[in-house]
């Protein structure tokens, strides 16, 4: 009966701690792409490299959509640890947030073509 209780602790542990992981590196992905961005911006006005703006605005879209898909991930992940009623009604209302920011960006993102 001892080790129910165990597995379950050693469960939400991994859980936990894999829903801070993606948190992370979703969070990574955003500022990465935003300072990968800032960069190229520069680079485009500074040194006149052969970026557009058009180029530089698809790849932060696409880092910020990705970035999104890890932080529900997460989400998912807290969530299933110990799921309330009111926990519950919170995540869906994240995830469907989330996706139609994600979906919107892609869209956006799609009507950049790059040269």
């Amino acid at each position: 009966m001892n080790t129910l209780p165990l597995f379950e602790l050693i469960f939400r542990q991994l859980v936990e701690t894999f829903a801070q992981l993606f948190s992370l590196v979703g969070a990574a992905l955003i500022i990465f792409g935003g300072l990968k961005s800032i960069l190229h911006i520069a680079l485009l006005e500074v040194a006149k490299r052969p970026y557009t703006y058009n180029h530089i605005r698809r790849e932060l879209t696409d880092k910020i959509v990705f970035g999104l898909e890890f932080f529900i991930a997460a989400d998912i992940l807290s969530t299933l640890v110990a799921p309330t009623h009111e926990e519950l009604i919170l995540l869906g209302a994240v995830v469907v947030i989330r996706t139609l920011m994600g979906y919107f960006l892609s869209k956006e993102a799609e009507e950049y073509q790059l040269e």
